[in-house]
């Protein structure tokens, strides 16, 4: 992984944030973002496949394990555009859930895919910012980010809302690639991530620039002791998280009390 002085997220309050490697305008980020995700909408569930290798889908499952869907339980699914979590979420026996997305190609991508899976009347699409969801106080009993986070101008902001938006006793789950544990695994997955992954964007999606941002966002995401920390500040109880795959990816979990 990069150096620590890397691993600066996104501070809130700033008048500039990290897009990748390089500090743009605070509020031209979710700008930028939406290019990327624009350019990438209809691949999007492939590039998590050259991202991860193809598993982020195992990671995936692990997530809905630890949510433990019910048929009672209505989650938001948050920067959930193309659906994915919130099918599992479904088919898991999950009662009801709302996907929101910054993106309304992502929306339209996702919302596509669910009818072809079948999923209409329990599933719920809105346009929406992270940091400003368009949900009521304490209305839903879960709140899920799959890679995500990384992506949001500020990630405290973003913190509190889903503290805002859960019911008291509603758990708060977040997956996104996080900071390698093992030195050896560490140096390899560099060398994939700078090196082969802007290629393979390029050739299969048409994009490596945005595989070029999406790589160095990774890096600059706090890392998972900091994320922590993060969650707390924002009102979160019983903090933990689990490291899949040696810490390339992590889940995040927390109470709402």
């Amino acid at each position: 992984m990069a150096d620590d002085n890397t691993h600066t997220g996104n501070t809130d309050g700033a008048a500039t944030a990290s897009f990748g490697y390089r500090e743009v305008d605070a509020a031209a980020k979710a700008g930028l973002v939406r290019d990327v995700f624009d350019s990438v909408a209809t691949r999007y569930d492939l590039m998590n496949d050259l991202m991860s290798a193809g598993v982020h889908r195992l990671w995936k499952a692990a997530l809905i394990d630890w949510l433990r869907p019910r048929p009672s339980m209505h989650l938001l699914d948050v920067a959930g555009g193309t659906g994915d979590i919130a099918a599992r979420f479904l088919d898991a026996g999950g009662g009801r859930v709302t996907v929101c997305d910054i993106n309304r190609n992502m929306v339209v991508t996702g919302r596509d895919r669910a009818i072809d899976r079948g999923h209409v009347g329990n599933i719920h699409w809105t346009v929406g910012d992270a940091e400003a969801l368009p949900i009521p106080d304490s209305a839903v009993d879960a709140y899920t980010i799959a890679f995500g986070l990384r992506n949001v101008t500020r990630i405290d902001a973003a913190l509190a809302e889903a503290r805002r938006v859960l019911r008291p006793g509603g758990r708060f789950f977040c997956l996104e690639f996080s900071h390698v544990a093992i030195p050896g695994v560490r140096e390899i997955y560099d060398r994939y991530s700078f090196s082969v992954l802007p290629v393979l964007g390029g050739m299969v999606a048409g994009d490596r620039d945005a595989y070029r941002y999406l790589v160095e966002s990774i890096r600059r995401f706090p890392d998972q002791d900091d994320l922590c920390g993060r969650m707390r500040a924002a009102g979160f109880d019983l903090v933990k998280y689990r490291n899949l795959s040696g810490g390339i990816a992590a889940i995040h979990a927390a109470w709402r009390i």
